[in-house]
């Protein structure tokens, strides 16, 4: 993801590449930033976070949960706004960033895609009209490498539609089935993970009735569209940083619909 990025940064005439930062143990420090990609940037790749965000309007980061909250403090202390695609971080790792918002704009979103956005406008839409009727299950595949599961994705998307319904994640969510589990419980929200391959990222949503069943579904072919939708909060958060804005934002709120 971090190589689409930078590809994608260098691509684009109104922005300009101010740091680039990999893990301490990371054999492209010291390297160009661009020479994977053959485009000679003159950014050094650095493990310090603090000097890379010293001349950036904003950072964009997709890595950790862990590493994600220490970098976006470091924005916060420096006044740099922050754009985030870490999936996996917890409800703590969020309150962090909702306060790191009161000094700095903040986009977070564990998908950047403009289409994920919109599908999870459409399950919202969908959960309204079809109401308690419908069982809800949500199924997500990703490459061999991903860490968390279900993923940060599916996790929006079951949100988007309990929220339609009037239910909560933390007593309706059903997170995996396994032996004699009992007829399927009223209200609930059923999630499965499947993980092989270079899966990019499907997410589908199944609204399951009587005679009937309705799927919503995003299939992700790349990476570039995560990191144009990353490129486009970017654009948002740095004009909410020159007009001296702060909080914490999310994709649909870049796209302006909300």
């Amino acid at each position: 993801m971090g190589q689409t990025l930078l590809q994608a940064v260098i691509m684009e005439p109104d922005l300009a590449l101010a740091g680039a930062l990999d893990v301490p143990a990371s054999p492209i420090l010291g390297r160009d930033a661009g020479e994977r990609s053959g485009h000679r940037t003159g950014v050094v790749v650095s493990a310090d976070v603090s000097a890379a965000v010293a001349g950036a309007d904003v950072l964009i980061d997709f890595t950790r949960a862990e590493a994600t909250v220490a970098h976006v403090g470091v924005c916060a202390r420096a006044g740099v706004a922050a754009v985030v695609g870490t999936t996996g971080l917890d409800a703590a790792d969020k309150q962090a960033l909702a306060e790191f918002g009161h000094s700095v704009p903040i986009v977070f979103a564990p998908n950047m895609s403009v289409g994920v956005t919109v599908l999870l406008r459409l399950v919202e839409q969908a959960a309204k009209l079809l109401g308690a009727d419908y069982d809800v299950e949500i199924v997500e595949m990703h490459h061999r490498h991903k860490v968390d599961a279900p993923s940060g994705t599916a996790l929006l998307l079951g949100e988007a539609a309990a929220k339609a319904l009037g239910r909560d994640l933390k007593t309706d969510g059903v997170f995996g089935r396994n032996g004699v589990t009992g007829e399927r419980k009223p209200g609930a929200i059923g999630f499965a993970s499947l993980r092989g391959g270079d899966v990019v990222g499907d997410h589908s949503v199944i609204f399951a009735g009587a005679g009937e069943r309705l799927e919503l579904t995003h299939k992700a072919g790349s990476r570039l569209n995560f990191a144009q939708g990353a490129l486009r909060a970017a654009r948002f958060v740095a004009a909410k940083r020159a007009a001296g804005a702060k909080g914490l934002f999310d994709m649909q709120d870049v796209l302006g619909l909300r």
